[in-house]
């Protein structure tokens, strides 16, 4: 064989997994999906409108939103209680980043990768773009770009903490999640999609530095993998290519980011026939998910004994890797100085907690992070490193609560409320949005707010999903 020839060979059976997607999506319909991914599908659009609502007052928001206004452009897509139509890239963007602002909106527990940020923000923004698409066609969408992320997420095999890595994988999976959705609303043929995931892949990005130093950029990074997503299927719509071997090949994603280390088999094994869309868990509390199970330990804690904050001698919180980097350094967990700070502390998060009976959208805000009796509590917290409850993902916690009368009490959660194992369904998600929805920046009525969640309930039934989004411009 000729090197040219074998050359193209190489690159030909270097694709396979990538074509096999490509070539699949098209066969897969409304009526292919089971039951329980559709439900999760409508939880993912409805918990992501509650977090874009709550998120929209928050801090970085408005700024984000005078340099898209500054930009001006065509007045195609929704941009969630912005009072403004922009380029479908741009709503993505603004969209994108008040879902993941707050840290509210759901993800695979088991790889941290927040999906509907991008998918979501991306699926309302190209769907006004062309002019509609029905409600069974979104869910479609929404279900095998879901199921693609979280395969591609699934299959790779990091060493340690993820919040070492130095990657940020809601951000880094982002633009692929955007792609394909955008691209299958847009009805891309298979050479289109091919480009689509390729010109995703060229702009890959995102880094954890954000959070360690407190930026609100954290939050926006997820709109600018939405905005990065669509701008590549519309790219690709126009004919421009991209790389075709973008997941396997000697400078693909897996070589790249991921050192060469994944399970190939995990990408494709029941493609089309099992959808790792049902992997996806959803958020109770505004706050990095490590902290999730540490909370419920607490107010479950508080409930049982009746644990007044006064009386409270000092707190130890057992932790995996993943969840003992929120109590490091312990001093500045204990006093959080801004939103993004307080959502990655155990400390705050579990005092606020213990002081409140509750951990909401409130206790976020610039004024909450200065309470006095939380402070008080959280500087009883301490972390202890428990490697017996590392697991990939969101682990376990146990919480050790000490008493000033010389009472102890320990409680341990494997799986915190909105995992997998211990599933929000769609009245908890209708719960949320009825919380977030106060917190919009543009009023939104009691009415309009029901309205929303109904007509997500039933989002098989409409000829144009678009007409959900369109309520909350």
């Amino acid at each position: 064989m000729k090197n040219g020839e074998n050359t193209r060979h190489q690159e030909e059976k270097m694709t396979d997994i990538i074509s096999q997607f490509v070539k699949k999506w098209p066969e897969i319909t409304y009526e292919n999906l089971p039951d329980n991914v559709i439900e999760i599908v409508k939880c993912e659009i409805l918990d992501s409108l509650a977090a874009a609502l709550g998120g929209s007052s928050a801090a970085g928001i408005k700024e984000l939103l005078d340099v898209i206004r500054e930009w001006d452009g065509n007045q195609q897509s929704t941009v969630i209680a912005g009072g403004i139509k922009c380029p479908a890239p741009d709503a993505a963007l603004v969209n994108g980043a008040m879902i993941h602002i707050l840290d509210y909106d759901d993800g695979c527990p088991a790889t941290l990768v927040h999906i509907g940020c991008s998918a979501v923000s991306a699926a309302f923004a190209v769907t006004e773009r062309i002019g509609g698409a029905t409600g069974k066609e979104s869910i479609t969408s929404l279900a095998l770009s879901s199921d693609f992320v979280n395969r591609l997420a699934l299959a790779s095999r990091p060493h340690g903490s993820i919040t070492t890595s130095g990657w940020f994988p809601t951000a880094l999976y982002g633009y692929f999640n955007a792609a394909v959705i955008a691209g299958r609303i847009m009805k891309l043929n298979q050479e289109a999609m091919l480009n689509a995931i390729g010109i995703a892949y060229h702009q890959c990005a995102g880094n954890l530095q954000c959070i360690y130093d407190g930026a609100l950029a954290k939050g926006i990074a997820a709109g600018l993998a939405a905005k990065g997503g669509v701008t590549a299927a519309i790219m690709a719509e126009r004919g421009i290519t991209g790389a075709r071997n973008c997941l396997e090949g000697k400078a693909g994603f897996y070589n790249v980011y991921h050192d060469g280390d994944y399970d190939a088999r995990i990408l494709v094994d029941g493609l089309g026939e099992r959808f790792e869309t049902e992997k996806i868990g959803f958020k109770p509390y505004p706050c990095c998910g490590h902290s999730h199970a540490a909370i419920d330990t607490a107010l479950s804690l508080r409930s049982k004994y009746n644990i007044k904050p006064d009386l409270i001698q000092d707190i130890t919180v057992y932790a995996s890797n993943a969840a003992y980097d929120l109590c490091v350094p312990l001093p500045a967990k204990q006093n959080p100085l801004t939103m993004i700070d307080a959502q990655f502390s155990l400390p705050w998060t579990v005092a606020t907690a213990l002081v409140k009976g509750k951990v909401t959208l409130e206790d976020f805000t610039k004024t909450a992070i200065r309470r006095a009796d939380v402070l008080e509590v959280a500087r009883k917290v301490t972390g202890q490193l428990d490697k017996n409850l590392n697991r990939r993902g969101v682990g376990p916690s146990r919480v050790t609560i000490r008493l000033t009368n010389g009472s102890e009490y320990s409680e341990y959660v494997e799986f915190c409320l909105g995992s997998i194992e211990n599933p929000m369904t769609f009245s908890d998600c209708a719960k949320k949005f009825k919380e977030c929805y106060p917190y919009s920046i543009r009023p939104i009525s009691n009415a309009t707010a029901d309205n929303i969640i109904e007509l997500t309930r039933n989002l098989e039934l409409l000829e144009d999903a678009s007409q959900i989004i369109k309520l909350l411009e």
